[in-house]
């Protein structure tokens, strides 16, 4: 079920209705509802799945009991490890086998010898790479004793579940959303009006930015050969914004939803494309998954505390890891490498003043020094999203090389009226992201001095971009879905 649907549009009113009809009976019942709405929202999909989410939210509650129980530091570390293999192994079935099985294949031709291998004509459950980390972030904060481990095994699989961020995020932890369900929700109008309007911006950044965007986008990339590398770079940069928009707009929605049922989820995105350097692209960009592997994987290796070879590794480790996790491609693996390399710099001439959090603070523009960071950073970023992007490396490569060619210099031949409509829309967006730099999302109006018809008005604007510069026909799935 797309959030950019129409039966996602009759579901959740019915849902939110009868959620607070029911408010003034036990918790549990509220649970309840949104327990099975989330599987009635997955079912969507394909039911043939629920089992493995039901499976696995059964075996991570049952081990995090056991541990609650146990003592024993061997017996502690077993059952971590039957959490860890369940989840993993369905996560590498499904996602990996086939990757691993040809790659396997294909090493013995380096030999001269040749084997036949079985490909599998698997479907990938959607959102597995996003529940199966959840899940496995509990069993191992219950492990390291950080949490308790949760009785209420409603709570625990609506927690696994929930609806509004079990397709593609954000990547919760288990700290943060869990206790939200072992408390009584009640109606706060200002928490519902924000929720609504953090839905309204994320659907502008799906329909109307990345949507279109994606037409472009991938009429360049699956005919790069035809053009030259003054349209090849526009591609890149059409792609940039098309994968911003659809990912940091499905977590606007899926944050304004559950605001709507008075669940508070972590922020996922923080204006990432106006990033001074690397460090700073991927404190902003796909939050939940950076914290996630820094948490369990980088500071677990030793982090930064050692020496600054190690430091390295474990950096190469991380974006390796995570490459790996968006897709069983080496395209992806090339990709978390190639940003690896531009995290680099940081760390090696890592200096001891920090900047502020957030690009000219209190300025309306940034400085000339800042501003060319942040164009220096955006460019590395739309070159790396080209090995994203590609089918396979050979095509990233060669794209690369025809942007870095003479015909960068030429003047891009496939320039239409809808497309520089469309390129009019871009700058307008980032505008309003600018000046919202320092807020959740574009229609932030918290602590506000904006008077209402004035608030109204840019509602009424966004909703009418929405209408008429919206792409419905195609009705393109989220791009996050397939990870």
């Amino acid at each position: 079920m797309l959030f950019n649907s129409v039966e996602f549009a009759l579901f959740l009113p019915i849902v939110f209705t009868i959620y607070w009809l029911i408010n003034n009976k036990n918790l549990a019942v509220q649970n309840t509802l949104l327990l099975f709405a989330s599987y009635f929202f997955y079912a969507w999909w394909d039911w043939r799945f629920l089992f493995l989410i039901v499976f696995s939210s059964m075996v991570d509650y049952l081990v995090g009991i056991k541990l609650l129980k146990e003592n024993d530091r061997r017996k502690r570390k077993v059952l971590l490890l039957i959490s860890v293999f369940v989840n993993i192994s369905f996560l590498f079935f499904f996602k990996y086998f086939n990757f691993f099985s040809e790659s396997f294949a294909k090493a013995f031709t380096i030999f001269g010898s040749s084997i036949e291998v079985s490909r599998l004509n698997l479907i990938l459950p959607v959102g597995i790479s996003f529940y199966t980390f959840q899940t496995l972030s509990y069993t191992i904060d219950v492990y390291k004793r950080r949490i308790k481990p949760t009785k209420d095994p409603i709570a625990f699989f609506t927690f696994v579940s929930f609806f509004p961020q079990l397709v593609a995020g954000p990547i919760e932890r288990a700290s943060n959303l869990l206790p939200q369900f072992y408390k009584k929700r009640t109606f706060e109008y200002h928490k519902m009006v924000d929720g609504m309007r953090q839905i309204l911006w994320g659907l502008l950044k799906k329909i109307v930015i990345a949507d279109n965007c994606a037409i472009y986008a991938n009429e360049i990339f699956g005919n790069y050969e035809s053009y030259s590398g003054s349209v090849l770079l526009m591609g890149a940069v059409f792609f940039t914004f098309q994968i911003y928009g659809d990912f940091s707009g499905y977590s606007d929605i899926a944050i304004g939803t559950s605001r709507l049922f008075g669940i508070r989820l972590k922020q996922n995105f923080a204006f990432p494309y106006f990033s001074r350097n690397m460090a700073e692209f991927w404190k902003r960009w796909h939050i939940s998954l950076s914290t996630w592997f820094r948490d369990y994987v980088y500071i677990p290796l030793g982090g930064s505390y050692k020496n600054k070879l190690n430091q390295v590794r474990n950096v190469f480790i991380v974006f390796l890891l995570s490459g790996f996790w968006h897709g069983a491609n080496w395209t992806f693996i090339f990709w978390g490498a190639i940003n690896a390399c531009w995290f680099l710099p940081t760390i090696l001439f890592k200096r001891k003043k920090k900047s502020p959090d957030i690009i000219a603070v209190g300025k309306l523009f940034p400085s000339i020094r800042e501003f060319f960071q942040m164009i220096i950073t955006f460019f590395l970023i739309v070159l790396s999203w080209i090995f994203f992007r590609a089918e396979t490396i050979g095509d990233a490569v060669n794209y690369v090389g025809k942007i870095f060619s003479s015909s960068i210099l030429t003047f891009p031949n496939i320039l239409t009226v809808s497309m520089l409509i469309n390129i009019l829309v871009i700058f307008l967006f980032v505008v309003v992201e600018w000046f919202k730099r320092n807020k959740l999302h574009g229609l932030d109006f918290k602590k506000s001095k904006k008077r209402k018809p004035l608030r109204w008005s840019i509602y009424y604007i966004v909703i009418l971009m929405i209408y008429f510069f919206g792409n419905f026909q195609n009705n393109i799935e989220f791009i996050y879905f397939q990870f």
